[in-house]
């Protein structure tokens, strides 16, 4: 099977369906790999290293689209602006099709595909599925467009996004407000805190209130119960209720932030407007909105598709290229998520459109001359509850079964107490003092470092241990008198365990420096 590799005629389109490291990846899985000349220049992957991989360059679209078995796209076709006819007519019927469709607003694309005779997978449509998770395109280029929407907001931002205090003045921190916690949302917290930003984000899923501040931001929360969890991990529209005590929070943090990031999306529905005209007139001029619902009409009612617009000194950038704009690794996410696609689908050894898979059922939008968009809906079981534990119809030898080793837990504790306050007792009748005010020490310190261990939660033992464990120079001091003794050239008890106590104190000074600067390595940049 050959697979094919156009260049993206889109305007501004800076991606490549496939990068020189997955088309090794795929010539690997048994297919002969075609790339148009010039197809990754924009993602800076010139030809030679296409050729290098294995791939087999072709410089007129028309040959490489008409040989094609398998076409790999990023964009949906559209006219192609130097042959001056629509790419889908450049396809041969029976061939397969894999791209970013949007089937929901695209009726009049699947209808030409369909008559073309062709096999269509919308890469948009794949299932948001534990096992789907590494082929979601969809997730792999929200993550850049949330790190690449604060990036972009710092050169529109005339200030630090960190505090900063310099001989010339001091800065405060940038505060930002991120509405919607997908996968973009995600990503732009972390970068904003990173550079140092307070940040606050709000979502109507409450599931995500926990992944916010697991980033460090604060989640604004409404005091409704109303869930917002969608089908496939999106939200759903709510209440008019929650809306209006949605709109209320936004206006007043509006007033407060300097920069709002809005990524609410609908899957099939216009993106809802969020922020209003008069919360854009009420933010502080030079205040920065990141728009990364512009592809779908955008969560600013100000918002202007691919442009960066300013109303009322509020700097409002709607661009709907953000990933292209780091197109090299956008690239590299998109090849390997198409990678793990064909593997579902068998390779070239075993291609199979398989309409009773989930995830490619979900994915096909045509398939032998008909529109298979929507899938059907698939019902998850619930989970199944645990059986219950068997239990012995005889109750009453059951019942004596269980309680019968409580009763000898109990004596056993107390017959070891007993016993602990009998040796303590002998101890202190018939050792001499020097004993007993050592031997005191000894329990003191016992019950103090018990104490000090299972007092922490298991999360800090290894902190906690690092240092503690290099505290131990004390017991190496302890150790080096009792080593030396009255006598340096006779051995005693007392000398043999204090150079023990020298070796293990030894051992657990070392250690316990040691996991400190691997600890404090960790948070080095």
């Amino acid at each position: 099977m050959r697979v094919a590799v156009p260049a993206e005629v889109h305007a501004g389109e800076r991606r490549v369906a496939a990068t020189p490291e997955t088309v090794a990846g795929l010539i690997e899985r048994g297919f002969s790999v075609s790339v148009q000349s010039g197809a990754g220049v924009g993602a800076s992957f010139p030809d030679a290293a296409y050729e290098s991989a294995g791939a087999t360059l072709v410089a007129d679209a028309r040959d490489l689209w008409s040989q094609a078995d398998v076409l790999l796209k990023v964009r949906a076709p559209e006219a192609h602006p130097t042959l001056g006819c629509s790419e889908v007519s450049l396809l041969s019927p029976g061939a397969t099709l894999i791209s970013l469709l949007q089937p929901a607003t695209h009726a009049e694309l699947l209808e030409a595909l369909r008559a073309q005779g062709v096999t269509a997978l919308a890469l948009d449509c794949v299932p948001r599925i534990s096992r789907a998770q590494k082929m979601d395109v969809l997730s792999s280029m929200a993550n850049i467009a949330g790190y690449c929407a604060i990036t972009t907001a710092t050169t529109e931002y005339g200030s630090f996004f960190g505090p900063q205090m310099t001989a010339a003045g001091k800065a405060p921190p940038a505060k930002v407000l991120v509405i919607g916690a997908g996968v973009a949302g995600l990503a732009s917290i972390a970068t904003a805190k990173a550079l140092g930003a307070q940040v606050r984000a709000f979502d109507t899923r409450l599931a995500t209130k926990e992944q916010v501040a697991s980033l460090g931001a604060t989640f604004l929360e409404l005091e409704f119960e109303e869930s917002g969890e969608g089908q496939g991990g999106y939200a759903k529209t709510m209440s008019d209720e929650f809306i209006a005590a949605e709109m209320a929070l936004f206006a007043e943090q509006a007033k407060e932030v300097d920069i709002i990031v809005t990524t609410a999306l609908i899957p099939g529905r216009a993106a809802p407007v969020l922020i209003t005209q008069e919360m854009v007139e009420a933010m502080k001029p030079g205040s920065v909105i990141m728009e990364l619902a512009a592809e779908n009409g955008g969560n600013c009612a100000l918002t202007r598709k691919d442009e960066r617009g300013v109303h009322n000194g509020v700097r409002i950038v709607g661009y709907t290229d953000l990933t292209s704009r780091l197109a090299t690794v956008s690239s590299r996410f998109f090849g390997n998520n198409l990678l793990h696609l064909l593997d579902d689908l068998g390779n070239a050894a075993e291609w199979n459109v398989d309409m009773e898979d989930e995830v490619i059922r979900g994915a096909t939008v045509v398939h032998n001359e008909a529109i298979t968009w929507p899938p059907p809906k698939v019902e998850h079981p619930a989970p199944a509850a645990p059986p219950p534990l068997p239990r012995d119809p005889t109750s009453e030898e059951h019942i004596l079964e269980v309680k019968e080793p409580a009763k000898e837990s109990h004596l056993g504790k107390a017959l070891g107490t007993l016993l602990v306050a009998a040796v303590l007792v002998g101890v202190g009748t018939k050792a001499p003092t020097d004993f007993i005010q050592h031997f005191t020490v000894f329990v003191l310190a016992c019950f103090i470092g018990w104490q000090v261990v299972w007092s922490v939660t298991a999360a800090l033992h290894t902190p906690l241990m690092s240092v503690t464990n290099a505290i131990s120079g004390i017991i190496l001091v302890g150790g080096l008198i009792q080593a030396a003794g009255p006598d340096f050239t006779t051995m005693t008890l007392a000398s043999t365990l204090g150079a023990v106590a020298i070796l293990f104190a030894s051992i657990n000074v070392a250690g316990g420096f040691l996991v400190t600067q691997r600890m404090l390595a960790m948070f080095r940049k």
